[in-house]
Parts: C-alpha cells; sequence; structure tokens
C-alpha cells in the first residue's frame, strides 16, 4: 500500500503542497465548533452561536464558489493570498466583538466575512489534477490521499478547538484555525512551480460552472449527504448524553471518520473498473443503506460498530465525485467546480444539523436517527434520477458503441 501511495509523491514539489494544503484545511473542521464553543461560554447563548455559525455556512456557500471562480481565472496565488487576508480580517473582528461583548449582529458581520475563506482542498486537487491528467490510475490514487486527509482533519481539528477553548480560554480554538489558515496558505501559495497555469482569457466560456447539469446533480445529491453528517453528528452527541456518556460522543464520531479513513486508504490502492457514475451510484446507495442499522442501536458501543460501517462508503464515494468533477467540467473551470461539491456539502451539514437537533428535542435521539436515513434516501434518489446526466460523454459513446455491437448483424 504505501509504495502505491509513494508514486504520486514522485513528483517534484508535490509532498510540499500537499502538506502545506492539509495544514490550510484545517481550519474548515476547527471554526465552525470553535465558533460554537467560544460563544456558548463567552455569552451562555447556545441558540446564538448556532446561528452565527449557521451563517457562516451560508456566507461560505454563496462566496466559496466565487472564490474559486477567481482562483481559475487569475491563479491560486493571486486570489488564495487576499481571501485569506479578507478571512482573518474578519475572523479578527469576531473575537474581539465577542470577548468585548458587542452587540450580537456585530458577530453575524463577522461570521459573514470569514465566509470568504478559500478553499485549499479545491486547490490542492487541482494540482494533483494539472500533474497526472494523463495518468488515470495515479490521480485516483491522489484523490484518495487527500480523501484521507480531510478525514483526519475531521478527526483532529475538533478535538483541538474543543480542548483549547474549554482548557485555555474561550477563543482559543478559533485563534488557533487562523494561525493554521494563515501559515497554510502562505507556505502552500509559496510552491509556485507546481501551481497550475491560468489558461488564456480566450479559453474561459462563459457563465459559472453550476450550469452544468452533470455537476448540479452531484452538488444536490451532495446536499442530502451533507445532511447526513450533521445529522448524525448532532444526533450521536445527544445519544451519548442520553446514555449518560457525554463525552464519549467524540470517540464514536471519530470511529465514524476513522471508517471512512481506512476505506479511503484502501480505495486508493485500487485501480477501480467501470464508469465512474456507475461506481457514483453504488457509493450512495451504500451510503444510503448503512444508516438503517442506526435505527437498531441500544448502546455506545453498537453505535460505534454501526457508525465505523457506515463511514466504510464515505471517501470512496467522495474520491469518485472529485475523479468526475474533473471528468465533467472544463480545465478552465476546475476549482470552481469542486469547490461547489463541497459548498453542496456544507450547505448539507447545516440543514442536517438543524433538523437533527429539532428532531431530538422533540422525540428524543433515536428517532433522531431518522433524519439521516431520510437524507440517504433523498441523496440515493437525486443520484439515480439524475444517473443519465452524469455520465460524461466519452462514457455515452462507449455504451452506444457497445449496444450497437449488441444489435444483431443482417447481410444482403
Amino acid at each position: 500500500m504505501l509504495s502505491t501511495y509513494r508514486q504520486i509523491f514522485a513528483a517534484p514539489g508535490s509532498l510540499a503542497f500537499s502538506t502545506t494544503g492539509l495544514l490550510s484545511r484545517l481550519p474548515i473542521s476547527m471554526t465552525g465548533i470553535g465558533i460554537v464553543t467560544m460563544l456558548s461560554q463567552l455569552r451562555g447563548a447556545y441558540g446564538l452561536a448556532g446561528a452565527v455559525t449557521a451563517t457562516l455556512a451560508l456566507a461560505a456557500a454563496v462566496l466559496g464558489p466565487q472564490v474559486s471562480r477567481l482562483v481559475d481565472r487569475y491563479g491560486q496565488r493571486r486570489v488564495a493570498l487576499p481571501a485569506t487576508v479578507l478571512t482573518m480580517v474578519s475572523a479578527t473582528a469576531l473575537l474581539l466583538c465577542a470577548r468585548l461583548e458587542a452587540p450580537d449582529w456585530t458577530l453575524f458581520l463577522g461570521a459573514a466575512g470569514m465566509g470568504a475563506m478559500p478553499s485549499v482542498g479545491s486547490m490542492v486537487r487541482a494540482r494533483w489534477a494539472h500533474l497526472y491528467r494523463s495518468d488515470p490510475a495515479l490521480l485516483h490514487t491522489a484523490y484518495s490521499f487527500e480523501a484521507v486527509m480531510d478525514e483526519i482533519c475531521f478527526i483532529v481539528g475538533p478535538i483541538l478547538a474543543i480542548g483549547l477553548a474549554t482548557s485555555v480560554f474561550p477563543e482559543a480554538g478559533v485563534l488557533l484555525a487562523g494561525v493554521f489558515l494563515t501559515v497554510g496558505v502562505a507556505l502552500f501559495s509559496a510552491q509556485r512551480r507546481t501551481e497550475p497555469p491560468v489558461h488564456p482569457r480566450e479559453q474561459h466560456s462563459p457563465g459559472s460552472a453550476i450550469r452544468s447539469k452533470a455537476l448540479q446533480v452531484l452538488v444536490l445529491t451532495f446536499v442530502a449527504t451533507g445532511a447526513i453528517f450533521g445529522a448524525v453528528e448532532v444526533v450521536t452527541v445527544a445519544f451519548a448524553q442520553e446514555q449518560g456518556h457525554t463525552a464519549l460522543s467524540s470517540a464514536v464520531l471519530a470511529v465514524y471518520a476513522l471508517g471512512s479513513c481506512l476505506a479511503g486508504a484502501v480505495f486508493g490502492v485500487f485501480k477501480p473498473k467501470g464508469p465512474m457514475s456507475r461506481r457514483f451510484l453504488l457509493g450512495v446507495s451504500l451510503m444510503a443503506v448503512s444508516m438503517l442499522p442506526l435505527l437498531l442501536v441500544g448502546n455506545l458501543v453498537a453505535l460505534a460498530v454501526a457508525l465505523f460501517v457506515a463511514g466504510l462508503s464515505i471517501s470512496p464515494t467522495m474520491v469518485t465525485t472529485m475523479g468526475m468533477v474533473e471528468r465533467l467540467v472544463p480545465a478552465t473551470k476546475l476549482n470552481e467546480g469542486m469547490t461547489w461539491t463541497t459548498t453542496g456539502l456544507a450547505v448539507g451539514v447545516a440543514v442536517g444539523s438543524s433538523v437533527g437537533g429539532w428532531t431530538v428535542d422533540r422525540a428524543g435521539a433515536s428517532t433522531g436517527y431518522w433524519v439521516p436515513v431520510v437524507a440517504g434516501s433523498l441523496a440515493a434518489v437525486t443520484a439515480f434520477l439524475g444517473a443519465r446526466r452524469l455520465r460524461s460523454a466519452p462514457e455515452q459513446e462507449a455504451e452506444r458503441v457497445e449496444g450497437d455491437e449488441r444489435q444483431p448483424q443482417h447481410h444482403p
């Protein structure tokens, strides 16, 4: 397995941009939970904390794709650095307003500005695509490696944010996230030799990447997929609290991420055959089915086992999705296309968290697991309804040729 992953780092500079990209991505998993923990301690209001975090998610959904669109047009370094400055100015304002007991509305302004945070994960994958576009096997392995790095971020990030905010001072989690972002983006942007070249202006087609009907299917599917993740997180914390072991909720959720992490590592070694669209449908379907056992769990051990199994389908589906975006979206819109999928995921997480919390408040934690079950079903239905749009032109041509070959030949 290690030898397979070692191959992708044979390209000069690849280890440097991947490592600095990992550092730059940690804030994604730290910022939201860091704000919730900070405001719950400073203001004693979970409702306010949730509203501010939701504002951040909404701002990221609006601004994120636009920042990535500028990256495609002007280059990673020229856009990522100013976007990071804007993000940090807004984060600093948020922290000062929270500490100085400024009016609540000032917190929302700070959170909105933080939505300009550059999508470093998309930029890292764009660099891999630039290196290995002509070698699908190595590109598949590179995307799998990045999926594993994403899971590591979501295992380590929340632990750091919550731990620092509760043991050092309330703003410490968000502050460290800002340090990671600033240092990480600066080091990442300094890797000039691996930065994809900017395409000439005349090669840029007008309009946004989201006009692609295939990308629309992926984004809508990912909204439902994100709802799975958001609901599972909130409901699992509530379930652990009902069991009298609230502190163990983070460990149980880490097992969920661990399942995805291991599956992604193994998936990167294999060279899957067949159309990507078929693998995507299979992955989304397995993700939906894996939610059903959550309705039957009665203790934290059973829940951990069920979540570990459920996590096994996450990374392979994410890897396949990024591969499809690379095939379906023009190279001049690659960063924007990948950011739209992560934006859909973020919107879904916000919706799933809200609906999951609302359900837990009214019907209990066990009933709350119906939310990810329903979200998984919606993801599968969306993917299947849009299956034809997901097939790339080469796949459709291959199917047409195969169909012609199966037709009986009539000779005069």
